[in-house]
């Protein structure tokens, strides 16, 4: 607990100097070197308290009523502190570089004060052992994130995806409030302890709190379809933010849940089927999304979307195995969304931060005006193929692992349980074979129309690789990346006590039930491993050859017959997709385009383009916005804007409030 309030403390204190040090250059540097030294300093705290299975909690007195300072590093918040310090190294070495060729003369003072005040509140949100050190946290990760990603607030776009973010979390924030204070009531106190005693009370109204939860946490979480937040503010914010709001921030909110969730009895087979399908379903949406944006980092921003949904899928599959009594689909459902955490983490924050890096170059993040960059970017371009291929869930790297384990997981719930289970088990298989294809689709359209190809905008033509300090940082999520998926066995086992902490299972139970799976995997993965590297090798050696034998002369691809082959006429991210969104998916989901053909014996210009709003905020926000403020809009005239009026208005309240008090007593 030592290291852990010192990593804080670091975090706060080189916050508030980089503030002091203002625009000088020392600024982001000061910021940069705390926030590296208090995040590696929490992940060795946190690494420790998940080996250890826990630790003890620390209990301060707080001056407020009802408040208290209550820290504690059990396993499922040493598992997410993992993630969080984790990404947040690398993301802090990549901002560094990155912010002072993006800043464009701003004090980054301020920039680097928030950022570490971020991390201070996810750290607290995670750790925290009292419902109002929760809020206040929760609180602060809200206006610290939201300061980030209105950095560039002189963007009309961005100011309008940071209001966008800011009515959601406080949206988010009411339906938490409310959950606490009914666990408050329920349990007679505000700490965690006393809501942990609910686990032995039936009579407690659990549907209501999971009710609560799934709409407070799965706000922040980018849950269908209460996503809309998420594409909007993740491009927006500079590439390091985007990393750790994708690959941690949201996961916040499945944090939220499942600490919920362990407040409570054990909850009905019936939970785990709802969790089960709002998973798929969501993480079937969002890769359809992603698969029709040229907005690069929007793009990515749905795969959030989807791989959220993969873990609420393995949230669920472990809730209803386990009320069914299937200790080994509980194991394998909860281990898959737990380590599917981490494996988030690592791919999008590598995705983000080499995308982020990509179209700085290319001084654009429309996949259109891009091509030809993996030529220009070698090492930048590279790391952001293997970001790609990792969320592809491509073996052997760290998303097939997680997706791997899910499919285990519903094919014994399949095997062993009932007939209505079975069908619903075997409809979750097929929509997560078709999230898996699409996702193949989407990502190979995203790396392919991006790096390869010949160059379809100036700006893409004049790219240049970035320097060391801007692409070196993305080494370590790449080794993640890498490591999560050639050693699962022992990712999991050190994941082994948050995992039986969200199963209910003794973590001895829970590591005898994995060895097998975990086994029979390591293996094949390893061993494919060592083919790809030894034919990639052999690969590289036959060329060398042959180039030494007849050097190689440049010269024009098969070019279909046309005279003078250009970069228009190669596949753009649009024309790719185009089967996929035009034959295979819902009309809701797929982009609406509007094509002027060209006519005539000598055409003029013709023209095809595509609106890309988000069904869920096209259908269901926008209208129900637009009515609430179209009937707030008739009580301005009320709205004087004179001190007198506003005061008169509030004393006619308390007046009334109190007579009810009075006409209320018996």
């Amino acid at each position: 607990m030592t290291l852990f309030l010192l990593a804080l403390g670091l975090l706060a204190a080189g916050g508030v100097a980089s503030l002091v040090a203002g625009r000088r250059p020392a600024a982001l540097t000061l910021g940069t070197a705390t926030a590296v030294l208090g995040s590696a300093l929490g992940l060795a705290a946190a690494v420790g308290a998940l080996r250890r299975g826990g630790g003890p909690v620390l209990a301060l007195r707080w001056s407020e009523p009802l408040a208290a300072v209550r820290i504690g590093l059990d396993p499922l918040s040493a598992f997410f502190l993992v993630a969080l310090f984790g990404l947040a190294i690398p993301a802090a070495l990549f901002g560094h570089g990155y912010m002072r060729r993006t800043a464009g003369g701003r004090a980054l003072g301020p920039f680097a004060l928030f950022f570490n005040l971020l991390l201070v509140s996810l750290a607290l949100v995670f750790s925290a052992r009292h419902a109002v050190l929760f809020l206040a946290a929760w609180e602060l990760m809200t206006i610290a994130s939201w300061l980030l990603v209105t950095f560039d607030h002189r963007d009309p776009e961005v100011r309008r995806a940071g209001l966008t973010f800011l009515v959601a979390s406080h949206l988010s924030a009411a339906f938490v409030v409310a959950l606490f204070l009914l666990l408050g009531r329920e349990a007679g106190g505000l700490d965690f302890e006393a809501f942990a005693l609910l686990r032995a009370r039936p009579a407690a109204p659990a549907a209501l709190f999971t009710a609560l939860a799934l709409v407070g946490f799965g706000t922040k979480a980018g849950l269908v379809p209460l996503h809309v937040w998420l594409p909007e503010a993740h491009p927006a914010a500079p590439s390091q933010v985007s990393a750790l709001l994708s690959g941690v921030m949201i996961k916040a909110g499945v944090y939220g849940l499942l600490r919920t969730l362990s407040f409570l009895p054990p909850p009905p087979g019936g939970l785990g089927a709802l969790l089960a399908v709002l998973g798929a379903g969501g993480a079937l949406v969002g890769i359809v999304l992603a698969a029709g944006q040229t907005d690069l980092k929007r793009a990515l921003a749905y795969s959030s979307v989807e791989n959220v949904g993969l873990v609420l899928l393995g949230v669920g599959l472990g809730v209803a195995s386990a009320a069914a009594g299937a200790p080994l689909g509980a194991a394998l459902g909860f281990g898959a969304a737990l380590l599917h955490v981490w494996n988030h983490a690592a791919m999008k924050g590598l995705a983000f931060m080499a995308g982020g890096a990509v179209a700085h170059a290319a001084h654009t993040r429309d996949l259109e005006r891009m091509g030809g960059l993996l030529r220009r970017l070698p090492a930048t371009g590279a790391l952001l193929l293997l970001g790609t291929a990792a969320l592809a869930a491509l073996p052997p790297l760290n998303g097939f692992v997680s997706e791997w384990l899910l499919y285990l997981g519903l094919l014994e719930s399949i095997r062993s349980s009932a007939t209505a289970t079975v069908l619903a088990a075997a409809v979750a298989v097929a929509a997560l074979a078709a999230v898996g294809a699409v996702a193949a689709v989407a990502f190979t359209r995203l790396s392919g129309t991006a790096l390869l190809g010949a160059p379809r905008s100036p700006e893409a033509e004049r790219a240049r690789e970035p320097g060391f300090g801007t692409w070196g940082p993305l080494l370590l999520p790449a080794a993640a990346c890498l490591g999560l998926g050639l050693f699962p066995r022992q990712a999991l086992e050190l994941a082994t006590p948050a995992v039986a902490q969200a199963a209910r299972l003794p973590p001895e139970r829970l590591a005898e039930l994995l060895a097998a799976p975990t086994r029979s995997l390591a293996v094949p993965l390893q061993a494919a491993a060592l083919v790809l590297a030894l034919l990639a090798a052999a690969a590289w050696l036959w060329r060398r050859r042959l180039q030494a034998a007849r050097p190689p002369s440049a010269a024009d691809t098969w070019g279909c017959g046309f005279a003078r082959p250009a970069a228009r006429m190669q596949y753009t991210a649009s024309s790719y997709g185009q089967f996929l969104l035009g034959a295979l998916v819902p009309r809701a989901l797929a982009p609406r385009g509007r094509a002027v053909p060209p006519r005539g014996l000598f055409p003029g210009r013709s023209s095809l383009t595509f609106e890309r709003r988000d069904p869920a905020r096209r259908g269901l926000f926008d209208p129900v916005f637009a009515a609430v403020g179209g009937r707030f809009q008739a009580l301005r005239r009320y709205q004087a804007g004179r001190l007198h009026v506003q005061l008169l208005y509030t004393v006619l309240t308390l007046v009334g409030l109190a007579a009810y008090l009075v006409l209320r007593r018996p």
